[in-house]
């Protein structure tokens, strides 16, 4: 469900389900703080998962470079509701926030997991270089907190351990979103 004020609860949990998700693969992640999570949430921006009041899986996403890049990030899965199709139901909807919400802009992705990378390609996204994507510094400075920084900047940004995808909306036709949602996107973005 897309969630709203009401899921902060989890917020706590999970930023710690991320964290713990990240030393187990030793890979990088963006590290995000308690009130990013929460402005995500209120604005319409997020997605949640539950199982009754358990958490099983979240992601949120964002706008770069003047809402001409959206990013569909912090896809997490609790390891009690892995294997259930979880996170592609949670891709599946962030991915189409994004097209509701700004149809025309290039929705990207940065991962170093194969599941991810199988969904994406569902989705359309192509693998890219990293110069396809957004220049806006605010979203490079989130990778700063990446155990894989050093790469990304050695490299002058135009690689990582990372793929790169990219889904370009002017190839594809607009998504589907539940009329209630929809509604409550028009009061939070005044429309």
């Amino acid at each position: 469900m897309v969630a709203d004020a009401s899921h902060e609860k989890y917020i706590d949990f999970i930023l710690q389900t991320i964290a713990d998700a990240a030393k187990v693969r030793g890979t990088g992640i963006a590290k995000r703080t308690h009130e990013y999570l929460a402005v995500k949430m209120r604005e319409a921006k997020a997605v949640i998962a539950l199982e009754g009041e358990r958490f099983a899986g979240f992601s949120y996403i964002e706008t770069w470079g003047n809402k001409q890049y959206v990013t569909t990030s912090g896809l997490i899965v609790h390891p009690d509701f892995r294997g259930r199709g979880v996170a592609k139901r949670i891709k599946d909807l962030t991915f189409s926030l994004a097209r509701i919400r700004w149809p025309h802009a290039k929705i990207f992705s940065l991962t170093s997991g194969a599941a991810v990378m199988k969904m994406n390609t569902a989705l359309g996204y192509q693998p890219v270089t990293f110069n396809e994507l957004t220049d806006d510094e605010a979203f490079w400075r989130g990778c700063e907190g990446c155990v894989n920084y050093p790469v990304l900047k050695e490299r002058n940004r135009k690689f990582c351990i990372c793929t790169a995808m990219l889904f370009d909306p002017e190839e594809h036709l607009p998504a589907k979103i539940p009329e209630d949602v929809l509604e409550r996107i028009r009061k939070i973005d005044g429309k």
